[in-house]
């Protein structure tokens, strides 16, 4: 059983035991939480699709850690006009395992 999830303004494709990285929620390490905006759900030959979310359906996940991703390097160049800035970013994040796909 698979579900299609959205948080953080953004879509995961998630199943059971499944790791993944998504923008920070505040969480301790080791709590459970629910993620409610479930847009489809899928088992075998069969496909719930919500509009926009599935009534009903609920995944279940773990927070494993808390952290902050690579640094992504900004670099603007102007040529012939000696313009150059260079600026850094690293984006922090929460690891979470799914644990339930309740739909």
């Amino acid at each position: 059983m698979y579900a299609v999830i959205k948080t953080g303004g953004k879509q995961y494709r998630v199943c059971v035991g499944q790791k993944l990285k998504i923008e920070q929620i505040p969480a301790d390490i080791g709590q459970e939480i629910s993620l409610d905006q479930v847009l489809s759900v899928g088992e075998g030959e069969t496909l719930k699709i919500g509009v926009p979310f599935v009534d009903g359906a609920k995944v279940t996940a773990t927070v494993l850690a808390q952290g902050r991703h690579d640094k992504i390097k900004i670099f603007k160049m102007r040529r012939r006009k000696g313009y150059r800035r260079t600026q850094g970013h690293r984006q922090n994040y929460t690891e979470i395992r799914i644990e339930a796909v309740n739909a």
